[in-house]
């Protein structure tokens, strides 16, 4: 079993190092005929919940005059509407409309409409992806300076959901603050043609709720974004113990100004970011970021990687988990992590280059043919990772005691997180106050987690308890906001109370949209206006559907009951109870 282990995650990075050609992931709607009876997922092709969202139909207006049509029908029957993107990779039920109603893609809303290089300012049509913004502004020698580093997102996708990169210098890390101008869909009454065109600029106060609408507002058409002009970039990562972390991160994010950090709290070990513009774009360096975890991967190893997973969960062998995380993390530093000097090879730190060949990748979505032999590693048609991602955001004021916590989980259960060096440990990006109404309210640290997830609802994780009270620690202890794009429904649960601006949002929201067509029961669960983000029945802890707070909702067959946190006393979570 550990030659199976080994060679499972060896052809993994051989593939990925030499690099294939890619499948890009499968459209997330599927319709029977013409358009209609469709279901719609996300990336990872199920929900938190895994529930089969279906439409009626789905309709991809290619102009704004074509959008305005469809809202305008949509309002006038009363027909409840969400809005899709290309890719779908927002994690909750954004995307899910109720009553079986309609879809609008944006797939087709793909157009760079006008870029004014004198003002540095470019505007989109709202599906037009973050990989042809950074390439069109650079042609013009300008610059998004901060984005998230995958760039298969749409720009209406983004900033709805409040995406981001890391900084706490300037504006800040989420692409929202970098918005200047919104034109947004939303029902109307019949003297307005049932539906209107709401133009919101810096001097209108509604852009603050549609910076981060959720998809509660109406269509975003169209989008205006605040650039610079184009810079390089000096790349260096260094790894340390992480003796002195809770400390170093306060600081580290205010030392460089894209700086982010990846903890491996089961080998004591952090990785650094040192990540700083150069003062010229005459220094020496056309370095190339092309992450190794968003290239194409061969469907064969990434079948062999889960099923070696599964084998471990299943025969509970942490020593395996624990083999192949510090292999993986290995690994990916003996090859830099997918970072490339000048003539696509690593020769050394730091990697100097232009911001756009190093803010953002995503090679996995180019494609020469329509074969499932390779694919982006998340593809549902495949059997390969499938896992959760918890994310959310702890004030800097207070992130030392955060990370104090888990260090203390860490002792009790040395090997407890091994299984997250699988996927590259924590990701810990810093972001800003935002005047956005769902936005951050004060400077933070992103903690971004991604873990294994059984295809069973029913069945347990490897150290389940660990992970669930790491996830209640941030959320209700420290009072971690999360990212409105990813986590599972407990994420959720009382969020929008963190937000002291909530009400000013919601005013809006009765304003745009006051049949709330645009509204779902999962918006109305999420924005406190509804009952029901947490699911109680048996199992539904494990899936983070609920907190337990009796032994069914865990899986005592198998000899996981409900029990308080280790050293979080209030966190009730599904622990392993070993007979003797």
């Amino acid at each position: 079993m550990r030659k199976l282990e080994f060679k499972s995650t060896i052809f993994i990075f051989l593939f990925i190092i030499y690099g294939v050609i890619s499948t890009p992931p499968a459209d997330p709607i599927q319709c029977s005929s013409n358009n209609t009876n469709c279901t719609i997922t996300n990336s990872n092709g199920v929900f938190p919940d895994r529930s089969i969202c279906r439409a009626s139909e789905v309709m991809y207006p290619t102009t704004e005059a074509e959008l305005i049509s469809i809202v305008a029908l949509a309002s006038k029957n009363n027909r409840k509407v969400k809005v899709a993107t290309r890719f779908s990779h927002s994690i909750p039920k954004l995307a899910c409309p109720d009553d079986n109603g309609l879809l609008i893609s944006t797939k087709n809303l793909n157009r760079v409409l006008k870029v004014d290089v004198k003002l540095l300012r470019m505007t989109v049509e709202s599906g037009v992806t973050l990989r042809e913004i950074i390439s069109e502004a650079a042609r013009f020698e300008m610059a998004l300076p901060n984005t998230p580093y995958w760039w298969g997102l749409t720009i209406g996708g983004l900033i709805s959901t409040g995406a981001h990169g890391s900084t706490l210098w300037g504006k800040g890390s989420a692409v929202h603050e970098y918005v200047t101008h919104i034109r947004i869909v939303s029902p109307a009454g019949c003297e307005d043609g049932y539906a209107k065109v709401r133009n919101l600029n810096e001097s209108h106060q509604d852009l603050n709720a549609a910076r981060v609408s959720l998809g509660v507002l109406g269509v975003i058409s169209q989008v205006t974004l605040q650039l610079e002009p184009l810079f390089k970039r000096s790349l260096t990562y260094l790894t340390k113990n992480d003796s002195d972390l809770g400390d170093e991160l306060i600081t580290f994010g205010k030392k460089h100004e894209f700086a982010d950090v990846t903890w491996y709290p089961s080998q004591q070990k952090v990785l650094y970011r040192i990540d700083d513009r150069v003062s010229s774009v005459n220094t020496f360096g056309n370095g190339l970021y092309d992450s190794i975890g968003l290239r194409s991967t061969p469907s064969s190893t990434l079948t062999l990687s889960r099923t070696t997973e599964e084998l471990q969960e299943a025969t509970h062998d942490t020593n395996g988990k624990c083999i192949n995380g510090k292999l993986t993390t290995e690994t990916l530093a003996g090859i830099a992590y997918g970072l490339s000097n000048n003539n696509g090879t690593f020769i050394g730190y730091p990697v100097v280059g232009f911001n756009n060949r190093i803010q953002s990748s995503g090679t996995c979505l180019d494609s020469l043919d329509d074969q499932m032999s390779t694919a982006c590693i998340w593809d549902s048609r495949i059997k390969g990772p499938f896992n959760y991602d918890t994310a959310f955001s702890i004030p800097l004021s207070i992130v030392k005691y955060f990370i104090e916590d888990v260090k203390k989980l860490v002792q009790l259960e040395p090997k407890a997180l091994c299984g997250l060096d699988l996927y590259n440990g924590i990701l810990m990006r810093y972001v800003t106050t935002s005047s956005a109404y769902l936005g951050k309210t004060e400077d933070a640290v992103e903690f971004d987690i991604i873990y294994y997830r059984s295809k069973d609802p029913l069945t347990p994780r490897l150290y389940e308890d660990i992970i669930e009270e790491i996830e209640q620690i941030g959320l209700f202890k420290y009072g971690g906001l999360p990212h409105w794009g990813k986590n599972r429904n407990i994420g959720f649960v009382g969020a929008i109370k963190k937000y002291n601006k909530a009400n000013r949002f919601l005013k809006v929201k009765k304003k745009y949209d006051p049949k709330r067509l645009f509204s779902s029961d999962w918006t109305d669960q999420v924005l406190g206006l509804k009952e029901g983000v947490t699911i109680l029945k048996d199992g539904c802890a494990l899936e983070g559907l609920c907190i337990c707070s009796k032994d069914s909702h865990c899986s005592p067959k198998k000899n996981y009951f409900c029990r308080p946190g280790r050293i979080y006393k209030d966190a009730r979570v599904c622990r392993l109870h070993v007979k003797t």
